[in-house]
């Protein structure tokens, strides 16, 4: 699953790389929108690329809601999905199968530029009744931003929000992540295009998801636990420094 991700480069770095305008302040981007650890389960704002608009970037709620609800209640909706994630990941096995997300699979696909995410490794040791997890993070190896696939949708009141999509764990991700065993759709670089095309097709949606970034292009480290410690501040530029731990028996 995807739950904790980090967007820290600079609005322009975003807007050449992507081809894209947003009429949002680089100041509100730079204070609110640009961060070194974000929890999904907070529900915050993240920028987009979204299908309807692929020329213009903006930012959407994190935490799909289905257009029959009410976006004015959309904290008592996160709260009681909160055991299915609160729309915070969408199965891409159910992309054009599910009530929920079929709609948007065809019109409402997005892109989420992101730095790095983060993913928990749970450890063969128990401290205190309870398994050691790590949080790992997930970079891509040149530094560039991940093209990481995603869907939105508007509620029934207009408040618009996203969804990363998921697919099953390739060996990186599975030996990292290997509770869940599952990774977030990482779309390569040529294929950006492809996926915001009104024109592609079902088949060729599923080929892009099918054979997304490999692993070769990734890299995995092992960060602060801070990252899992809610009372203290995790947005913060040492969280993602590489930190061993005895714990930890995988090669990384």
């Amino acid at each position: 699953m995807c739950y904790s991700i980090e967007q820290r480069k600079p609005l322009k770095e975003l807007e050449f790389r992507f081809k894209v305008t947003t009429n949002i302040r680089p100041e509100v981007v730079q204070e609110k929108l640009q961060f070194y650890h974000a929890n999904g389960f907070a529900h915050p704002k993240v920028l987009v690329i979204p299908q309807e608009n692929s020329k213009f970037m903006t930012a959407l709620m994190w935490g799909l809601i289905p257009h029959w609800e009410s976006g004015d209640n959309h904290k008592d909706y996160y709260k009681k999905t909160i055991k299915y994630g609160s729309g915070l990941n969408a199965k891409s096995e159910k992309l054009f199968s599910s009530n929920m997300y079929s709609g948007s699979a065809l019109k409402r696909r997005c892109i989420v530029p992101l730095s790095g995410l983060h993913e928990p490794h749970h450890t063969d040791v128990v401290v205190k009744g309870s398994v050691f997890k790590v949080p790992f993070r997930f970079a891509r190896k040149d530094d560039e931003l991940m093209n990481v696939a995603g869907i939105y949708d508007f509620t029934s009141d207009g408040l618009p929000t996203f969804s990363i999509l998921t697919k099953a764990a390739t060996p990186l991700f599975s030996k990292i992540h290997n509770k869940k065993n599952r990774r977030p759709v990482i779309l390569k670089d040529a294929d950006i295009n492809t996926w915001l095309d009104n024109a592609t097709a079902q088949d060729q949606l599923q080929e892009l998801i099918k054979d997304d970034m490999p692993d070769e292009d990734l890299t995995a480290y092992p960060i602060h636990r801070d990252l899992y410690r809610t009372k203290i501040d995790s947005n913060r530029p040492d969280i993602l420094e590489k930190v061993d731990y005895k714990e930890v028996a995988i090669s990384y």
